[in-house]
């Protein structure tokens, strides 16, 4: 190979006839440890948990949806979290959670969640989960919003109050 350009901002062209091996990008595991100064049964969070195979309806079934709400309303119950709002998609759920009172990291909350839901429901999801705690900036309400246009942002529906697979707890 030989080197096109100048040397603060270098571009490596191939030799003609050699072919030209792509790397792929490896997706970095981020860790979901909260910052100490940060009580965690004091915050909000958005957290995405994505099926395995992306871009095939998976969840957005009424039986297995239906299965679904009932575990995340179990989980209100016991006190295990508070989701303020859930939203399936075909191929991930969107929750808007707190944990009050808490000792468990919620990576083990959600994972154990995922692991159940797995096993019960014989959903494949993927690795890990995406998980963004809400700071003073951003409002609940803003998130909440964007989770619930989802379906019309994608075109599955007209209006977001056509999406029949959400959970809106009482109290908000």
């Amino acid at each position: 190979m030989k080197l096109a350009g100048t040397a603060r901002c270098a571009v490596r062209t191939p030799q003609r006839g050699l072919p030209t091996a792509m790397k792929l990008p490896t997706h970095q595991r981020l860790p979901h440890d909260v910052p100490l100064w940060v009580d965690p049964s004091k915050a909000d969070y958005f957290i995405t948990v994505c099926c395995k195979q992306r871009g095939k309806n998976q969840l957005a079934h009424r039986t297995l949806a239906k299965a679904i709400l009932e575990t995340v309303k179990h989980r209100n119950a016991q006190g295990i979290w508070y989701a303020h709002l859930m939203l399936l998609m075909p191929d991930h759920v969107h929750l808007l959670l707190s944990f009050p009172g808490k000792e468990k990291r919620i990576q083990t909350i959600v994972s154990k969640w995922k692991e159940w839901t797995a096993k019960t429901l014989k959903i494949e999801w993927q690795r890990d989960f995406f998980e963004h705690r809400l700071r003073k900036e951003e409002t609940f309400r803003e998130k909440a919003d964007y989770i619930l246009a989802n379906p019309v942002r994608t075109g599955l529906v007209k209006e977001s109050e056509d999406w029949p697979y959400v959970f809106i707890a009482e109290p908000w």
